[in-house]
Order: C-alpha cells, then sequence, then structure tokens
C-alpha cells in the first residue's frame, strides 16, 4: 500500500495534528544524506515539514520558515541521497543579511522581475548595482502560513505588498501547494514506464499568484511572474540538458547573463542545449518562450541521479517579464526556463557551489481578483544507468551514455 505521512521536526514539536514525532537518531549519518540535512536543520531550529512514503523511504522536507521551500529531497530514506543544496555556513553563522540569504534549497518561489524598469529587487531611482540589489523579504526571510495539512501535501498561504522600479504598487495574495507524487502515477503524468528497481522521489508544487489590489496589472505600469528556483549540488559528472524547439524564431539561448559561456561548456545542437555543471565557472544560460519547452533535466553520471524537471507552459504566446539589471529593450522579452553553474566571483569567493534550473510563468496580467497558477515538478531517479538509459531515450530522443560524456 502507498503510504505517506506528514510530521513537523525542527522548531514546532508535534505534527498539524498535534501526533507526537517518532525519535529518529540521524545523528551518525554522513553529510550527503538526507537523513544528516534534517538533523542540521533540525539543530540548528529550523523547523520542516516532511511527507514520506514509509513503503519505499521517498521523502520531501518542506520548510514554511523561508517560503514553504523545499529545502531537500530523498529518494531513499534517511541513508539516500540528499538533492538540495543546502548554505550550512551560512545557518550554522546565525547571520542575517537585509539584502539577501542564500539558505539553499532545492526549490525556492520567487516572484520575477529581477531588473529593468519593473523590478522590484531595486528601488526607484536606484542604480541597478549589486549594492542596491536586495531580495523583498517576503522571498528571503518571511514565514508562510501552513493553511492546509494533509498526508501527502501542504498549503502556505502569504499577502503582500510589493513595489517596483518604477513606482507601480502590487498587493498580492499568494499560494503554494506542495504535493508528494505517488511513483505510480509518473507513467501517466510523464508516458513512460518507471522501472521498480530504481529509487523515486517526485513532487508537484502549485504557485498561485492573485491580484488583491483595486487596479488592473498591466505591462504599462510592468508586471510580476512566478519564479522557481532549484538549488541543487553539482559535480564534474553533471550536465543540463534542455530541448529547445528548433522551428522556433530568434536566438536559442541567451548565454550573456554573465557574460558569454565558452563552447566547451554550453553545446547547442540537434534540438538539445547541454550545459556544463561543475561549480567552478559561473555562468546563465536562459531559453525564450519561442524557444522552450516543458520539460528539461540534469544527469549526475558518477552517482547515477537522473532529475527531470517539468513546467507548465501557456498554450498560447505570453509575454515573460525580463530580469535583467539596467537598461532594457524590451522589458518583456524574458526566459522561460534558466540554468546557473555557480563558480568564483572577481574576489575569488564562490557563494556555494550549488547549481540551478529555474523556471517562470508568463508575466501575470490580471484585474483585481483575478490570479495566475505556475506548476512544476521535480523527480529524481536512482539507479542503474541501463534502467535510467530507456527514460531518457523516449523521453529526449537522447543516449545517455552520451550525455554523460558530453564535456568529458
Amino acid at each position: 500500500m502507498f503510504f505517506i505521512w506528514a510530521v513537523v521536526i525542527g522548531l514546532a514539536g508535534c505534527s498539524p495534528s498535534g501526533r507526537q514525532n517518532p525519535k529518529v537518531d540521524r545523528s551518525q549519518l554522513p553529510q550527503g544524506t538526507y537523513g544528516y540535512d534534517l538533523a542540521f536543520l533540525e539543530a540548528h531550529r529550523i523547523g520542516v515539514i516532511e511527507l514520506r512514503d514509509e513503503a519505499t523511504g521517498a521523502s520531501v522536507a518542506v520548510c514554511p520558515a523561508l517560503q514553504g521551500r523545499v529545502m531537500t529531497s530523498s529518494a531513499g530514506g534517511d541513508n539516500g541521497i540528499s538533492f538540495g543544496w543546502i548554505n550550512y555556513k551560512l545557518i550554522e553563522s546565525g547571520k542575517v543579511s537585509p539584502q539577501f540569504n542564500p539558505y539553499g534549497g532545492e526549490e525556492r518561489f520567487w516572484l520575477g522581475p529581477e531588473g529593468g524598469p519593473f523590478s522590484i529587487y531595486f528601488e526607484k531611482g536606484k542604480e541597478q548595482v549589486f549594492e542596491n540589489w536586495v531580495v523583498p523579504p517576503v522571498l528571503d526571510t518571511e514565514s508562510y502560513e501552513v493553511k492546509e495539512s494533509a498526508s501527502r501535501s501542504v498549503l502556505f498561504t502569504k499577502n503582500t505588498t510589493l513595489q517596483n522600479a518604477s513606482g507601480t504598487e502590487f498587493q498580492v495574495g499568494i499560494e503554494r501547494k506542495v504535493s508528494m507524487l505517488s511513483r505510480d502515477t509518473l507513467p501517466t503524468l510523464f508516458g513512460v514506464p518507471f522501472p521498480a528497481s530504481l529509487e523515486v522521489v517526485a513532487y508537484q508544487t502549485d504557485n498561485r499568484i492573485s491580484n488583491r489590489g483595486e487596479a488592473a496589472w498591466t505591462q504599462t505600469g510592468g508586471l510580476l511572474s512566478v519564479w522557481l528556483l532549484c538549488m541543487f549540488n553539482p559535480s564534474p559528472a553533471t550536465t543540463v540538458f534542455i530541448p529547445y524547439r528548433a522551428a522556433g524564431e530568434g536566438v536559442v539561448v541567451n548565454d550573456d547573463y554573465f557574460g558569454k559561456v565558452p563552447s566547451n561548456r554550453l553545446i547547442a545542437e540537434n534540438g538539445t542545449i547541454f550545459f556544463r555543471i561543475d561549480g567552478k565557472f559561473r555562468s546563465k544560460i536562459g531559453l525564450p518562450p519561442q524557444r522552450a519547452q516543458a520539460l528539461c533535466g540534469s544527469y549526475d553520471s558518477e552517482q547515477k541521479v537522473l532529475t527531470l524537471l517539468w513546467c507548465s507552459l501557456p498554450a498560447e504566446p505570453k509575454p515573460y517579464v525580463n530580469s535583467k539589471w539596467g537598461d532594457q529593450d524590451n522589458p518583456f522579452a524574458g526566459d522561460v526556463i534558466n540554468s546557473y553553474n555557480d563558480g568564483p566571483v572577481a574576489d575569488g569567493s564562490v557563494m556555494g557551489p550549488f547549481y540551478e534550473i529555474e523556471t517562470s510563468s508568463p508575466g501575470a496580467e490580471l484585474q483585481p481578483g483575478e490570479s495566475l497558477t505556475h506548476t512544476q515538478r521535480v523527480v529524481h531517479l536512482h539507479g542503474d544507468e541501463a534502467e535510467l538509459a530507456p527514460i531518457v531515450r523516449e523521453l529526449f530522443n537522447l543516449n545517455l551514455s552520451e550525455i554523460a560524456a558530453k564535456f568529458q
């Protein structure tokens, strides 16, 4: 029988239903395991709602105090690989920055745009340089209310007011639901079988923003978008692969976020973009809406971990907010899917390292009372390459061993 239960650890001493949590000794587990990360979060008083399938060990750890973000997940219980990147040093320090606190987490909720005339990360009249960049507290340090908590999901809510760099004010209602997906549903959702021999963890987040004000949200005053960022652990054996629409018009991939990405790190060929992920070279790429498709992934050939990421796309062309800092030719020529590889900045320091796969909704052109929802699914599969290869072949028409060797 498929059974998932939710518990709260850390700041809360019992589950939402009042049930006492079972005591699990995770203190001796090595770093890199899911159990280690849960013990670390508990030791630093970061409360977590845990969704777990007791039959398989698949687990998802969600943090209400950090905007309902998925901190990490595992396909193999406490001893399994911890898939999310967590910033141990920052959490251990106990410091809180008024600018940005990169705590980590394998899927977090943000809003766009980051830069340009309608940015919500820069004040009106301020030059868009790093010193003036501030992440709104509602996306960084503020907790979200647990509205509902069931055995397989948790729903968070938050109301906030934001002002963009052009002075437009937004009254925003936020709903974020994190749901663990049964592996039995995955063949239907993805259209391919998932062998029983593979370790699997899968979850879906439904992220809704609503116009709670009295004025419409229009392109004239600027739009908001749902922006989901997944932070994972990099390795020299990891490659991100993103299919693109070969028949689309315009640029295939934007690769100049932090300077042009060299050819030994980025390849676009035969309908797929391959991006080298080693945490040693700071770089970012993005796919515009005329090129983007709903499904992409990454593969770590050393640990034999295949990650699939799916996001909802609009049926008709929609404007996407442009997050480029400073002056823009078109504030609504943004990207749908992004990937980031961390690495040293000018002074040699490194935030992580980590890597990201990000997805965005269209800009939310909403009348008062209207809403926009952006949905994302994350699936981690761990097992023999021979079992993973058919999934990649069926979903992407790619050879997994060729992906693994692309930058070796």
